[in-house]
């Protein structure tokens, strides 16, 4: 199998082209104030933070605080932790006494998915499932999976067929969730909770998904860098953010063929995938809302996501077409 995989969501912060760290790009802090920079992995995404302190020590303790909320979160969001709540969920279908996290999370999942006429669903990691196994064999088709098999795998997508409520959670015997669309967003905001909470003014975090708590120490908005999909390693455009969070959705994130013709933003009607955009970045006053978002948009024509936006937590849309030409659109 032959797949090209950089990140599933492809944001780098500043001069992303020059490869440079926040740090180094960032101006001088103020006077007395410490920058603490953190850098790994979380839910299978590059993870980054930068909070500005007076306090160097309790920035350091703020910074293994936010880790260790984020890793608690990993444990019941990801797909590649084996004993995972949602590895759980997936292998039983049903999640007794769940998480308060994980109700909250699912059930804004859901009112994503109403908001969006079912084009943001949790539910399609069936989909996934089949396009990785036919994609892994050697003699796979390059025009993907049988029509039947996608039509098999569809009656286990819907995601009115999954309850979720503070006892528990269940679904029907079959169907799978994947929360990879949606879950670096909501740790995201869950860190920056925690990060306000001890008085954070100045901070930038990105858990797969950016935010911002209010601008640079200097007063400046901080730079958020959005990749060209048609050109490796160039930066198409820069946006400047303060208190905003920031997510893209690009077909180029993970690709399961050579010919770039099948990734992993899928139709939940039809099985198919996304191919409308290069890339779609949100701009939202939370990471979740623009985490779903951006992958929801990846389906819908431009006329559709502007009829959405007066409804939705989102305040800016930034669309690079098949073509490379670039639009944005205002709410």
């Amino acid at each position: 199998m032959t797949r090209t995989l950089s990140r599933r969501r492809f944001i780098r912060i500043s001069a992303a082209a020059a490869g440079f760290s926040i740090a180094s790009l960032d101006r001088p802090a103020l006077a007395g104030a410490a920058t603490v920079t953190w850098r790994g992995t979380m839910l299978g995404a590059i993870a980054t933070m930068e909070i500005h302190h007076e306090d160097r020590g309790e920035a350091e303790r703020l910074v293994s605080a936010a880790c260790m909320e984020a890793r608690r979160l990993e444990r019941l969001f990801s797909l590649y932790i084996k004993d995972s709540a949602l590895v759980e969920l997936n292998r039983t279908g049903i999640l007794a006494d769940p998480a308060p996290e994980m109700v909250d999370l699912l059930s804004i999942s859901q009112r994503y998915s109403e908001l969006t006429g079912g084009s943001f669903d949790i539910t399609v990691q069936p989909l996934w499932d089949l396009y990785a196994r036919h994609f892994s064999r050697e003699d796979a088709d390059p025009t993907g999976p049988p029509p039947a098999a996608i039509e098999a795998a569809l009656t286990l997508v819907g995601y009115r067929r999954l309850s979720v409520n503070r006892d528990r959670i269940v679904m029907p015997h079959g169907m799978a969730l994947t929360l990879n669309g949606i879950a670096q967003g909501y740790v995201t905001d869950k860190v920056v909770d925690l990060l306000r909470s001890h008085g954070v003014v100045h901070s930038l975090v990105d858990m797969g998904e950016t935010r911002a708590i209010g601008s640079r120490s200097d007063g400046t908005p901080w730079q958020v860098g959005i990749a060209d999909p048609k050109v490796t390693g160039r930066t198409e455009t820069i946006l400047p953010i303060v208190d905003r969070a920031v997510s893209t959705s690009g077909t180029y994130g993970f690709q399961f063929d050579a010919a770039g013709r099948f990734n992993h933003l899928f139709n939940p009607s039809t099985g198919g995938c996304a191919s409308r955009y290069c890339s779609v970045t949100t701009v939202s006053r939370t990471a979740t809302a623009a985490d779903a978002l951006s992958t929801a948009f990846s389906l819908m024509q431009d006329q559709r996501i502007r009829l959405l936006l007066p409804n939705l937590d989102i305040e800016r849309v930034h669309l690079i077409d098949a073509l490379g030409t670039a639009s944005d659109l205002i709410a």
